[in-house]
C-alpha cells in the first residue's frame, strides 16, 4: 500500500514530498511500513493540499536516503495505489534519480477496481470511498494517514469484489537494465490504449459458432460493454488467449455488443458483415471455458549463409 504527496504532477520535473508504504498480511495487518517527509531540493508546490512547506521539509532526508528502506517494504509485494500510475510513476522517477531499482513486479489501481464494483457513488475519490465504507480519515492528503485510510478501504472492497466475481486490476510493470548497469521503469499505460497492439500468441481460428465455445486466438472487438468496465473486460480477453481488436472486417471472430439490433457503431458494422454478436453477460461466462488454440510459429529466415548478411 503506497502513497505520495509531490510538488507538482509530472514525474521527473516534480518531486516527492512525502511518501508512506505499508507491507500488509493476508488478514490486512501492517507487518512493515516507512514514512517519511522529504526534502524535495525544490519548491514544495501546492501547499494548500498537502500541507508541508520548505521551512517544514529543511532537514528532512531526501529520497536517497529512504530508498533502501523503501526496496525492503516493496520487495515482493504487490504495489497497491489509489491511482497507482501516478505513484508509480513518481517512485519510478526518483528511484532513477538514485540509481536504485524498485523491485517491482505488479501494480493494482483501487480506483479502477473500485469502478469495477459499481458503487453508486458521486465519485471515486479517497474520502467519498472512506465515508461509503465508513472509515474514519484524520488527515486527507497526508500521506500516511491516506495509505493507512486505503488499506482499511482495501479489505471490504476485496469482499465485494470476489462476491461479484469483479476480475482485479493487477498489472505487470517491467524495467530495463542498460549496458551501463543504469535501470530505467517502463511507464505504466492504461490497457486500452496498447491493447490493439499487443500481439496473440495463437493463430485466429476464425468465427466464433454460437453454442460452442471460444477458441484461444479468436479475435475480439468491443461495441459496448454493460455491468463491466472497458479495462476489466480487455484484461479478462488477453488473460484467455484472445486478441482484441479495434476494427470489424472479414477476421474479426466476434463482438461483445449488447444490443441486438444496433444501428451503428461496430455492433451495427459486424452486423452486416455476419460477424456474430454476443451479450457482455455471455461473454464473460464463455470465458470459463475456452479452449485452446494453435501457437503462431516463430518466423525463422534461412536465407544467410554461414551467418553473414547481405547488406547492400
Amino acid at each position: 500500500m503506497v502513497d505520495v504527496e509531490t510538488s507538482g504532477f509530472r514525474p521527473g520535473q516534480a518531486r516527492i514530498v512525502s511518501v508512506a508504504a505499508l507491507a500488509l498480511s493476508d488478514d490486512g495487518n501492517v507487518e512493515k511500513s516507512l514514512y517519511s517527509l522529504l526534502n524535495p531540493g525544490v519548491d514544495p508546490g501546492p501547499t494548500h493540499v498537502h500541507g508541508l512547506t520548505a521551512e517544514m521539509l529543511a532537514g528532512q532526508p531526501t529520497f536517497g536516503d529512504v530508498a533502501a528502506d523503501l526496496v525492503e517494504v516493496l520487495r515482493g509485494r504487490t504495489l497497491v495505489a489509489h491511482n497507482v500510475g501516478f505513484d508509480y510513476s513518481f517512485l519510478a522517477a526518483e528511484a532513477e534519480l538514485v540509481d536504485v531499482e524498485l523491485p517491482v513486479e505488479n501494480v493494482m489501481c483501487t480506483v479502477e477496481l473500485a469502478r469495477r464494483l459499481d458503487l453508486g457513488l458521486a465519485n471515486l475519490r479517497l474520502e467519498t470511498l472512506a465515508g461509503h465504507w465508513g472509515i474514519s480519515q484524520m488527515r486527507p492528503h497526508d500521506a500516511l494517514d491516506d495509505a493507512m485510510v486505503l488499506a482499511q478501504i482495501l479489505k471490504p472492497v476485496l469482499v465485494r469484489a470476489r462476491e461479484r466475481r469483479v476480475w482485479l486490476p493487477v498489472h505487470p510493470v517491467t524495467r530495463r537494465s542498460w549496458p551501463n548497469g543504469r535501470v530505467t521503469h517502463d511507464e505504466l499505460h492504461p490497457l486500452k490504449v496498447v491493447a490493439a497492439r499487443r500481439p496473440c500468441p495463437y493463430a485466429n481460428p476464425g468465427r466464433f459458432v454460437p453454442q460452442r465455445p471460444l477458441v484461444q486466438g479468436m479475435r475480439v472487438g468491443l461495441a459496448g460493454v454493460h455491468g463491466r468496465t472497458y479495462e476489466e473486460v480487455l484484461e479478462r480477453i488477453l488473460h484467455a488467449g484472445l486478441a482484441y481488436t479495434e476494427t470489424v472486417d472479414q477476421h474479426t471472430s466476434l463482438i461483445v455488443c449488447d444490443e441486438t439490433s444496433p444501428e451503428q457503431g461496430k455492433g451495427y458494422q459486424a452486423a452486416g458483415l455476419g460477424v456474430p454478436l454476443v451479450c457482455t453477460a455471455d461473454f464473460i461466462d464463455l470465458l470459463d471455458t475456452v479452449v485452446g488454440g494453435a501457437d503462431i510459429e516463430a518466423f525463422t529466415d534461412t536465407t544467410t549463409v554461414d551467418d553473414q548478411f547481405t547488406l547492400f
